[in-house]
């Protein structure tokens, strides 16, 4: 499944690939019926093969090896710190309910009339009609200005703009590393401080039956991290000296650590899925588990499904292959 980050010899003064027309994304899935359509999509396709090769690329790999880091990567870098730098610039109002702070609307509204400047930062003049496709998912990939909730369709919104961006030859097979470590990583930072300071809601979230209120990618490729490890075995990530010794090198344990920040209480109670896995005998095992429950638990849910775009990137027609 790493075909489509080969692009047949896309350089990069290249016209765009089979010069395509691309076109803004919208909504096709409506009813519950329509979630075969879905996943007999190229789309669907596509997006669990993209998060597959990611995931067999940073198989083994810490957060802090060496990997080559190109100027896409850079670029996407810096477009998610002017992000981080909004939220600096957009405190949160005072409001009589905790929750869901309306600052987010502000913050939001900013990246809604930026978004494809942003994204035209990152590809190069010849594919600038793509620009407005791509950008869309960018927009899709913050949360929910209205209800001020964020969940694992935003999640997966971003790594459908990654995908989009590898469609397009922006980013190559050699990337995959940084695309991980290096921009998803950075998002995760920029999502965790959107919901610590305008106090966002879960969206869609099962509760304690869920993995986690906000993430799930971040669990797949961070399981895959650790595969092998020689001494950290999956019951000690519930284990506070163990987390705070390597979060740094694993984006597993960053998500644990995380959690324990925002959550009181003993940890079986309010993470019990995660503390279930705690007692899988391998990572192995964990990273396959995981991958079988996102597509069960969110990409095969309506509830989350419903809000994906579909455009000539991602597109809802079946597979061809």
């Amino acid at each position: 499944f790493t075909s489509f980050l080969h692009l047949p010899g896309a350089s990069e003064e290249e016209a765009a690939p089979l010069q395509q027309s691309f076109m803004i994304p919208k909504k096709e899935i409506n009813m519950v019926s329509d979630m075969a359509k879905w996943k007999r999509s190229q789309a669907y396709a596509d997006y669990m093969g993209f998060i597959l090769t990611l995931n067999e690329g940073v198989r083994g790999k810490k957060l802090t090896c060496e990997y080559k880091v190109s100027e896409p990567i850079e670029k996407l870098v810096a477009l998610l710190n002017t992000l981080d730098r909004w939220i600096d610039e957009t405190p949160p109002v005072d409001q009589p309910s905790r929750f869901g702070n309306k600052a987010f609307r502000t913050w939001y509204a900013k990246l809604d009339q930026e978004a494809e400047k942003l994204v035209a930062t990152v590809i190069p003049k010849h594919l600038a009609d793509a620009a407005p496709e791509v950008a869309v998912y960018l927009k899709e990939s913050v949360g929910n200005s209205t209800r001020i909730d964020y969940g694992t369709g935003h999640e997966a919104a971003f790594a459908a703009f990654l995908c989009c961006l590898c469609k397009i030859g922006v980013l190559r097979v050699d990337d995959q590393m940084a695309i991980v470590f290096k921009v998803f990583n950075r998002y995760l930072e920029v999502m965790r401080k959107l919901q610590k300071t305008y106090r966002m809601e879960p969206a869609g979230s099962q509760g304690v039956w869920g993995l986690d209120d906000f993430q799930f990618l971040p669990f797949i490729w961070g399981s895959s991290q650790l595969i092998d490890h020689p001494n950290l075995e999956p019951r000690h990530f519930v284990d506070e000296k163990v987390v705070n010794e390597n979060h740094k090198d694993f984006m597993f344990l960053e998500c644990i650590l995380f959690i324990t920040e925002m959550k009181t209480g003993p940890f079986a109670e309010h993470s019990n899925q995660l503390w279930n896995i705690s007692a899988v005998p391998s990572w192995s095992k964990v990273n396959q588990g995981l991958i079988r429950m996102y597509k069960a638990e969110c990409l095969e849910k309506f509830p989350v499904i419903q809000h994906f775009k579909f455009g000539s990137l991602l597109p809802i027609q079946p597979v061809t292959s």
